[in-house]
């Protein structure tokens, strides 16, 4: 199922795009926990899980994360993920705008609101991946991918991902 649903499957249903100024990144791909989830759910009727999560988590990598295995989060001077919702108003529908269910025709949602970080009190290193969590701390790593140019993140300094800059397309 795993090989269909990578090969066949996810190059169809599921392409994860993040385009920020601030933290640019490459197409991303959904971790082993994300693809048996999606899988599960759509075509083996479970559910996500007991409780699927009220708030998604974006974390910040120095080190390659993949499907399988994740990288080194940062974890230094007031780090923590930054959260935003699962609901209409969280996330734009693909129509292009929040607060309904999606009507539109390109499969595409994104962040309704900026995604920020914590301001870093110290020197968080130089990111090269990003990923969602279902949790603030620990948690399912859901998506990993690569920023499309490491960006260091210095002491004073504040990363942040645009409203509409966090983008999910599901379609082909």
């Amino acid at each position: 199922m795993k090989n269909l649903y990578k090969n066949f499957l996810l190059p169809f249903l599921v392409s994860l795009v993040l385009a920020a100024s601030a933290l640019p990144s490459f197409a991303a791909s959904l971790t082993d926990y994300g693809e048996n989830v999606l899988a599960d759910s759509l075509f083996r009727g479970t559910q996500y899980s007991a409780t699927a999560p009220a708030t998604y988590y974006v974390a910040l990598y120095t080190t390659a994360c993949s499907d399988s295995a994740p990288g080194t989060e940062v974890a230094v001077g007031s780090y923590a993920r930054a959260s935003i919702g699962r609901s209409l108003s969280a996330w734009t529908g693909t129509q292009g705008t929040a607060g309904s269910t999606s009507s539109g025709t390109n499969g595409t949602v994104g962040n309704a609101a900026s995604v920020t970080f914590p301001a870093a009190t110290a020197d968080w290193g130089t990111v090269t991946y990003w990923g969602i969590f279902d949790a603030a701390t620990g948690g399912n790593a859901i998506i990993c991918a690569p920023m499309t140019s490491a960006r260091s993140i210095t002491n004073g300094s504040t990363a942040s991902f645009g409203a509409g800059a966090l983008t999910v397309q599901i379609d082909n």
